[in-house]
């Protein structure tokens, strides 16, 4: 290996070690935090023991300690012992630490290393927190279209510095891709009503018969249904619609009254005796729709449908049961999947878009509620709705009718 080469690997390595000892990491931060722990319990544990270990010990009770004066004559010095048995044999061992000093010695070092090691974690972690709580941020500025958590890229360890770089990118980079994607919908929106608009009136002019006029409208019809709904899913998840509307105290019976009112001067069958009123917690738009689409699902799905309530204390449960088909014990949450519609329900003209169920299932969520689908042992489906409850009544469940 020539001269060069070997200067050249020199300076490598120096320059490896240097930056190493000049940069601030989260290696070097543990090094030294273990390094700087061990030596002081050492070193205070050492200076304890040997402290108690010299200390002369305390005089009998009673008796005052010697005392030495400057007057005092200088004790006689002997000749030493002439070589022989006593001179040769050697004094007795030095004492080692007594258990008490031993215990003392072991507490000292663990107090101080688990002193260390609770400043240490917290001074490591925290970098951790603030990334944690930034991540936790960025979630609800999404939602929000406000603008992201920002870190800062100046301080802390190379790892802390790198991983504030990238996130920092990242939340930008997610923001753009919101606002894109809102764009994207709005213009995809507007540029097929448009054509959906003139295919419809061609078709009206058109010298078609009434049979072969009325699919052809129906499958329009469905493809402008189908942008209304994703329209008003993304406007939902953009604004907000549960955080955009205040929270209040509402009668849930009387609200389930007033959607089967409504639903039956349509002309739908259901079944829905008021009882006491439940008071809950909740926005009312919200409540509403989602509990729309759950009664619109059943009477699509069954023709009919009965509504129950039932007071649990604290909490309340609500059922909504039809007599459909039912639906297959492996699928009864993979249809609050977005656009997720069952083998037998591909004819949109009864099974809708697939957007029903997750719209109902995010809107009860954001009220704090659960939703879950369940099949009748004596055939159909039944809706369960549990939220908390205000104030239930205590009589038993009111009979439907």
């Amino acid at each position: 290996m020539s001269n060069s080469a070997t200067l050249k690997r020199l300076r490598q390595w120096l320059g490896r070690g240097l930056g190493w000892g000049l940069k601030d990491s989260l290696a070097k931060r543990l090094f030294l935090l273990i390094w700087v722990s061990l030596v002081i319990s050492h070193v205070l544990a050492f200076a304890t023991v040997r402290w108690l270990h010299d200390s002369p010990p305390p005089p009998p009770a009673g008796e005052p300690p010697p005392a030495r004066h400057s007057h005092d004559a200088p004790l006689p010095t002997f000749p030493s012992l002439p070589p022989g048995p006593i001179a040769d044999h050697p004094g007795p061992p030095p004492q080692g630490l007594s258990t008490a000093q031993s215990l003392l010695d072991y507490g000292v070092r663990l107090l101080v290393i688990a002193l260390a090691a609770w400043l240490g974690s917290r001074w490591l972690a925290g970098p951790m927190q603030r990334l944690a709580q930034a991540a936790t941020g960025l979630g609800d500025a999404l939602k929000q279209q406000a603008p992201p958590p920002h870190l800062d890229e100046h301080s802390g360890t190379v790892e802390v510095r790198e991983a504030a770089r990238l996130f920092n990118q990242m939340a930008q980079q997610l923001r753009r891709q919101f606002q894109e994607r809102g764009l994207l919908v709005a213009a995809i929106s507007h540029d097929l009503r448009t054509p959906l608009t003139r295919l419809r009136m061609r078709l009206e002019t058109l010298p078609l018969s009434e049979d072969a006029r009325r699919p052809a409208v129906r499958d329009i019809q469905e493809m402008s249904q189908l942008i209304d709904t994703v329209l008003a899913l993304f406007q939902s998840e953009r604004e907000g619609e549960a955080a955009a509307e205040p929270s209040q105290t509402l009668d849930l019976t009387a609200l389930l009254g007033a959607l089967c009112d409504d639903l039956q001067e349509q002309g739908h069958s259901l079944s829905f005796k008021p009882g006491l009123p439940l008071l809950v917690r909740g926005q009312a738009g919200a409540l509403r729709r989602a509990l729309g689409n759950l009664l619109g699902n059943a009477l699509r799905y069954g023709g009919s449908a009965t509504v129950q309530t039932q007071a649990l204390g604290a909490s309340l449960r609500l059922l909504i049961l039809d007599e459909g088909p039912g639906i297959p014990e492996a699928q009864l949450e993979a249809v609050f999947q977005p656009f997720y519609r069952l083998e037998g329900s591909r004819n949109r003209h009864t099974g809708g878009v697939g957007l029903g169920l997750y719209i109902a299932r995010d809107l009860l969520q954001r009220q704090g509620a659960s939703l879950r689908l369940l099949n009748r042992p004596e055939g159909g489906l039944c809706a369960e709705v549990e939220m908390a409850c205000l104030a239930a009544a205590t009589a038993p469940p009111a009979p439907t009718r």
